[in-house]
């Protein structure tokens, strides 16, 4: 597959927006024949777009979620408890997300299937576990095929990029791809690449150029030329044209314009241990949630963010007194702003890690992969609020009621977007694939 930056580097008729225009034909490539349209949905959609915080590597349950105070030292682990504001406990390493506990749900009984980061990784992103003959499409690209955009933002951005083994479109077109950033919100300097006309360039110029491809595909079709491939061509052009002339969609990518109680609100200082340098840093998280919030609040339907390393086989304490403040920060900030600006209501925000981690600490301190049971935290677009879905055993090592298969909460997710998860999309146009196969509603988990 063409790669995003080798396209726009391509250039065509020497001008960069129509470069740009060929990043979106040419990420086309490679899947099923693009195709404007878009799946039957169910009727009132409680949701309209997904945020998805993913911490990669195998978020530790019992440090976070799902202590478990009362079993020996050497399965709770080095940490107290946190009371909620509804009564239950976490961990004392979430003391921010404690205190909006009544908007969100935790499910302590998720259970995955293999404990392995590759394996683990793409049924997470897809529903699927690999296989050698077919390669199924993200959650992301899903939503992509079957809503489409909200407005003229692309539906499906990854926050700084597409997670290495997540998969990618899979058996559909490249066109439902994640736009990547590629790009760290947290930097100075920060900005989207090769998401502007360069300097150089006047807007007369690009709107000159942008008449001449006109002129020429007219041209074009005068020597009948397939007008399918053309009106496709036409489509990538122009949303190409919209995203480098748009200053409201060029602005949803931004900082600008958020205030410091804001930024203080997500946690933008909050840091962790000292680096290599000995200094303190600021995770950077908090740059990532919020431009992920903007985005949804001007129409995208998927946004993903990764944070963080959670493989934790080794010191497991030190990685979450490193890693944690800064997201117990993120989650209660981007909960609370979301319910302040009324977008909580049809925004899902979904906290995923591929699986969790052993119940018992190993002879390193650490603790080591675990899919048989783990937690997870959803908040929004019609999910129960204040709830804590299902229970693990006394160890955290095993669903003790109210299993929850991934597939079961993915298809609840989609649910709740008004898509039929149980819907067969075509792969080779041919062969029937099901979103999620053997999906069930988790109805517990709705309110």
């Amino acid at each position: 597959m063409t790669s995003r930056r080798a396209a726009i580097q391509a250039g065509v008729c020497g001008g960069l927006g129509l470069s740009l225009g060929d990043m979106f034909r040419l990420q086309s490539q490679g899947g099923e024949a693009f195709s404007m349209t878009q799946g039957q949905t169910l009727k009132d959609p409680k949701a309209l777009s997904v945020i998805q915080l993913h911490l990669g590597g195998g978020f530790p349950q019992h440090e976070s979620f799902d202590p478990k105070p009362e079993s020996p030292v050497e399965y709770r682990g080095a940490f107290g408890i946190q009371k909620t504001n509804t009564g239950e406990i976490f961990s004392d390493n979430f003391p921010n997300t404690a205190a909006v506990a009544d908007k969100l749900t935790v499910i302590r009984s998720m259970v995955g299937k293999i404990p392995d980061h590759a394996v683990a990784t793409y049924h997470l992103f897809t529903g699927y576990t690999p296989t050698a003959v077919i390669d199924f499409p993200q959650m992301g690209s899903i939503i992509s095929h079957e809503l489409g955009k909200r407005g003229d933002l692309p539906p499906y951005v990854a926050i700084p990029n597409n997670h290495s083994f997540a998969g990618g479109t899979g058996f559909l077109s490249s066109t439902h791809g994640p736009f990547e950033l590629n790009a760290d919100p947290a930097e100075r300097n920060y900005k989207v690449k090769d998401f502007s006309i360069p300097e150089r360039v006047s807007m007369e110029r690009f709107d000159r150029r942008k008449t001449a491809r006109e002129i020429i595909e007219q041209k074009i079709r005068g020597l009948e030329a397939d007008p399918t491939m053309l009106d496709t061509m036409d489509d990538f052009y122009q949303q190409a044209y919209t995203l480098l002339t748009s200053k409201q969609s060029q602005a949803a990518f931004a900082l600008d314009g958020e205030t410091e109680e804001t930024f203080e609100l997500y946690g933008r200082d909050v840091v962790g241990l000292k680096g290599p340098d000995n200094k303190f840093h600021p995770k950077g998280l908090a740059e990532k949630m919020i431009v992920a919030r903007r985005l949804v609040e001007s129409g995208v339907r998927f946004v993903t963010v990764n944070y963080g390393a959670w493989d934790s086989h080794v010191d497991v304490k030190n990685d979450c007194l490193d890693q944690m403040p800064a997201l117990d920060h993120a989650i209660a900030g981007l909960i609370t702003d979301l319910d302040r600006r009324g977008l909580l209501d049809t925004t899902i925000f979904w906290v995923t890690s591929e699986f969790g981690r052993t119940p018992k600490i190993n002879n390193t301190s650490g603790r080591d992969h675990w899919a048989r049971n783990y937690s997870m935290l959803v908040a929004g677009g019609g999910f129960a609020p204040g709830l804590v879905y299902g229970a693990s055993d006394s160890i955290g090592g095993e669903p003790a009621r109210d299993a929850v298969p991934l597939e079961n909460l993915m298809h609840t997710i989609y649910h709740q977007l008004g898509i039929d998860a149980g819907k067969e999309l075509l792969a080779f146009g041919t062969r029937p694939i099901e979103i999620i196969k053997d999906g069930k509603l988790v109805k517990g988990l709705l309110s």
